[in-house]
């Protein structure tokens, strides 16, 4: 049976809730379908050591302030918690378990097609993130590799590494955050296509926010000019001690470990892949939509032009600089609050 909804926002995590949040206010009829059993979006699949990158005041959703978490940046289960509590607070309508299968039609008819019931919708706001299309780069021989691979998004910590010899890849955050981890327990090896990109040890993500608030305005430095990784401090100390001493990619897997490009072989027990994501947008493939590489083109934001009425929230800078984080999402869905409206509140 078909359902109607003004508005349909295809996720339940952090950008939806926000989507949510705006629309609400400005009193647009909207429903949130969320493919998750419980709320928190892809928080609940993240590695137990995980910390934001600032502090709870500076972290939070429109409307309500994460409450104080503290000494030290907020964890999963306290970003999860506000996100139950945001949920609840204001009455957002999710339904979950739902699973959007296929978006067709378009400007004032969309349907959406689900696991369940399909609802047709005058615009559709798409808010599912990047958690559930993990990356990992061909390299040969990996299939022939007997240890173990696992990306970073099932990395559950520390202790199934104790003792072993660890490949880690990638030279981002999650590579940085969890070589430090394991550069206390394992034999680890960190293979980065360059040196450590490390951002000075003073800035969090209070001043990112800022450094995205200036573009957006219009001036102001990218972010990638002044480096990807923020030095939180089990990283600084790790590296402090001397401990994440990064290498160059290798060239192959053997059955037992990696080959690289001067000959020179290191036996491997396990790997981990921090090698990043990519939009989960395969529910809007049947809009045939242009598209730039992997993205969905945009004008900078999160319209998407050609097709009014569908936006894209919360996926990267390419969408909206900061639109991927708790306290930069707020500012583009109030943009679309306000241009599903024409005003602001």
């Amino acid at each position: 049976m078909d359902q109607r909804s003004r508005v349909v926002v295809i996720g339940g995590g952090q950008a939806g809730l926000a989507m949510a949040y705006f629309l609400r206010r400005a009193r647009i009829d909207h429903v949130v379908l969320d493919n998750q059993p419980a709320p928190g979006g892809a928080w609940p699949h993240t590695w137990p050591s995980l910390r934001l990158f600032s502090p709870a005041e500076f972290s939070s959703l429109p409307g309500w302030r994460m409450p104080p978490y503290g000494p030290g940046n907020p964890d999963a289960a306290h970003v999860i918690d506000y996100l139950t509590r945001y949920e609840q607070r204001y009455d957002i309508p999710v339904h979950r378990p739902v699973t959007v299968r296929r978006v067709t039609g378009g400007t004032g008819a969309f349907r959406i097609e689900t696991d369940g019931d399909t609802w047709l919708a005058e615009s559709v706001v798409s808010a599912t993130g990047t958690w559930s299309r993990q990356f990992v780069p061909f390299y040969p021989g990996m299939d022939q590799f007997t240890g173990t691979q696992t990306h970073s998004a099932f990395y559950a910590g520390p202790e199934a590494y104790a003792g072993r010899r660890v490949l880690v890849v990638g030279g981002a955050n999650s590579g940085a955050q969890i070589a430090a981890e394991l550069s206390w327990v394992s034999d680890l090896t960190w293979c980065t296509l360059g040196p450590p990109r490390y951002l000075p040890d003073d800035v969090d993500g209070r001043e990112l926010f800022q450094i995205a608030s200036a573009r957006v305005r219009g001036g102001g430095k990218p972010i990638s000019q002044l480096g990807d990784i923020v030095v939180l401090p089990p990283v600084k100390k790790a590296r402090d001690a001397g401990k994440l001493a990064a290498v160059g990619m290798f060239d192959r897997f053997t059955p037992t470990g990696i080959v690289f490009d001067d000959g020179t072989e290191r036996p491997i027990d396990d790997v981990i892949w921090c090698t990043g994501f990519r939009p989960a947008l395969g529910h809007l493939n049947g809009l045939e939509l242009t598209r730039h590489g992997r993205h969905i083109v945009t004008d900078g934001t999160p319209i998407v032009p050609g097709l009014p009425g569908l936006y894209l929230l919360g996926y990267g800078d390419w969408c909206g600089p900061a639109s991927a984080t708790l306290i930069g999402v707020g500012q583009w869905a109030r943009r679309i609050a306000h241009d599903l409206s024409g005003k602001d509140d």
